[in-house]
């Protein structure tokens, strides 16, 4: 369980992300494609059910023993929960409504934030465009590790608990690394879910609350649903900075599996991504792919060329905006063609 990592840093490159390229190539050839950049009219419904069958859950686990509430929480109630995450994902991109009902996005994302247990639709919403906009970069790109997380977490052992303790390394890197101001959706969104809890809390008891929050710490941590956090973006083969996963657990997570396709497209619903591959599927097909995301947090693991630094990084032109100026902050160059 000792076997240290090989890498030392992060896989700094220097050019454009490839999803740009791709995506003009692709339109280019198949202009078809832009009629599945709508909304998807069926995905407020699923959502809703989804909440409504959380809130059920809340009611029949209140008289449960702590053993099952737990028990519940990681094989049931946390995989909704997840899904539900990967749903405000979606939201974000305004799947549900379209781009010219933004308000109507944003507040479905805070009621699909119910079951979740803490507020995280506004704060997902406010970093991930720049997730897209800036794929790995430099500071920009929350989605990144640390540096800490790359030098310390370099062992099996090590790295186990950092895949148990990713949810909390994912809602509070952006505080240390991208700091911005809370905005009012945030504060709508804090004030909405713990009213939410309180609420449940005082008809119900602790047990229904712990059964949600500790679905969500559960799911997004060991487990095999949390193996697309790791698949997405971790550079496995080397030159390869993005991965799809084409199997079946893509049916409850809205297709991220799709992830290729989803940078390439990301104004075009989790619903529809399989067409994409379909209709240019010669632009897919033959570009590295994952079979299991339980297999990738195995490699992960104990897999001694990958880790927290196994990423790749690049210094990205920052938009114009005079509240980043923090970007000039210095970064440690690396030989590109030394890095494994």
């Amino acid at each position: 369980m000792g076997n240290k990592v090989t890498r030392d840093d992060f896989e700094w490159v220097y050019t454009e992300q490839p999803h740009t390229q791709r995506r003009r190539e692709i339109l280019a050839k198949y202009p078809s494609i832009k009629s599945l950049m709508v909304p998807d009219p069926t995905f407020k419904w699923i959502v809703t059910g989804m909440v409504l069958t959380q809130l059920l859950a809340c009611y029949l686990v209140k008289d449960l023993p702590w053993k099952w509430v737990f028990f519940w929480a990681y094989v049931f109630g946390g995989c909704i929960n997840h899904s539900l995450t990967l749903a405000i994902h979606d939201i974000s991109h305004n799947v549900p409504f379209g781009n010219k009902r933004a308000k109507w996005n944003r507040w479905f994302a805070v009621f699909a934030n119910l079951p979740i247990g803490v507020p995280y639709s506004a704060s997902f919403k406010k970093y991930h465009i720049d997730h897209h906009r800036y794929l790995g970069g430099h500071i920009l790109d929350t989605d990144i590790p640390t540096d800490f997380e790359g030098w310390f977490f370099c062992t099996p052992f090590r790295k186990l608990i950092w895949v148990i303790l990713q949810p909390l390394f994912y809602a509070f890197r952006p505080v240390f690394t991208n700091p911005r101001g809370v905005t009012q959706m945030e504060i709508y969104n804090g004030l909405v879910q713990f009213l939410a809890d309180f609420i449940i809390c005082h008809f119900w008891g602790v047990k229904p609350v712990v059964y949600l929050v500790g679905g969500t710490v559960l799911c997004t941590g060991l487990h095999p649903i949390a193996g697309h956090f790791i698949a997405e973006h971790y550079m496995f083969l080397k030159g390869y900075e993005t991965y799809s996963y084409y199997g079946s657990l893509n049916l409850i997570t809205f297709n991220v599996g799709y992830h290729m396709e989803h940078h390439d497209f990301p104004s075009i619903p989790g619903s529809r991504l399989p067409m994409v591959k379909k209709i240019a599927a010669e632009y897919y097909d033959t570009l590295p792919q994952h079979q299991s995301w339980v297999r990738v947090l195995w490699d992960f693991i104990f897999d001694k060329t990958i880790s927290p630094y196994a990423r790749v990084k690049r210094i990205c032109k920052l938009a114009d905006n005079p509240e980043r100026h923090h970007y000039s902050i210095p970064y440690k160059k690396t030989d590109v063609s030394r890095a494994s």
